[in-house]
């Protein structure tokens, strides 16, 4: 089974602007990437769309800064990498507002193919609340939207929901592809027995899959940080002596 979506092979970006959601939320140790992993699986989508003749704009968070701008999260490093990974520069458009003079000037120099990232949409604020200026601002540099930042898509985010509501063209990448038809199948058409598995820190953000899944699983084993809500709830106690 696969789940009807638009994706970057039905659309044609040709000499067109197209922002891309990605998840560049990376490892960084005094500034150097530890682990390129998330950068490699978004090479697909953004390779294809530089053979299209794109012009290739690339948005992600990093981290989470707190209070605006913080160096130690800025995507700077990233770039330096994805200019390695794909062969050519990626021009780094360092603006602590993301859409700032530096993003305005590299957008409007773009010619087709060529790749431009934006600094760390968190560092607006208006981004994890999705207010509408700044999702406005980051429509405001594209004609077509792709999403492909699997690990962010759950969160209704300027850069991930906001901004479709101003640009008509959206599709979804390679990797939000394959992750789509991978659970549609899972879930829809599963192997028996039925095990699923899941892990992280924030039980609020799972509740509705958790509910899903408890009528579809014959087994749903909760790890990670989530596992202490519900010892908790059966009375057990965390933490240390």
């Amino acid at each position: 089974m696969q789940l009807n979506k638009v994706s970057v092979d039905d659309i044609n970006v040709k000499g067109k602007k197209v922002l891309v959601r990605v998840d560049f939320n990376v490892p960084l140790k005094d500034g150097v990437i530890t682990n390129d992993n998330r950068i490699q699986a978004a090479l697909p989508t953004i390779k294809k769309l530089i053979a299209d003749g794109g012009k290739v704009i690339l948005c992600s968070h990093l981290g989470k800064p707190k209070n605006g701008p913080e160096e130690k999260f800025s995507l700077a490093p990233v770039a330096v990498r994805l200019s390695e990974l794909l062969g050519q520069d990626v021009v780094f458009a360092n603006d602590d507002e993301v859409v700032g003079e530096n993003a305005k000037k590299a957008v409007a120099e773009m010619n087709d193919g060529d790749v431009v990232l934006l600094q760390n949409t968190r560092f607006r604020k208006e981004e994890t609340k999705n207010l509408e200026p700044f999702s406005t601002e980051l429509a405001s540099l594209a004609e077509v939207f792709v999403m492909d930042a699997f690990g962010s898509a759950h969160r209704a985010h300027c850069s991930t929901a906001g901004v479709t509501d101003h640009i008509k063209d959206t599709a979804v990448g390679y990797l939000m592809q394959k992750e789509i038809n991978y659970l549609g199948n899972a879930v829809e058409t599963p192997v028996r027995p039925f095990v699923a598995i899941l892990g992280g820190a924030k039980v609020a953000d799972k509740l509705n899959v958790i509910s899903n899944l408890l009528e579809k699983c014959d087994t749903l084993i909760i790890g990670g940080g989530m596992a202490y809500t519900f010892l908790k709830a059966q009375g057990k106690e965390q933490g240390y002596d």
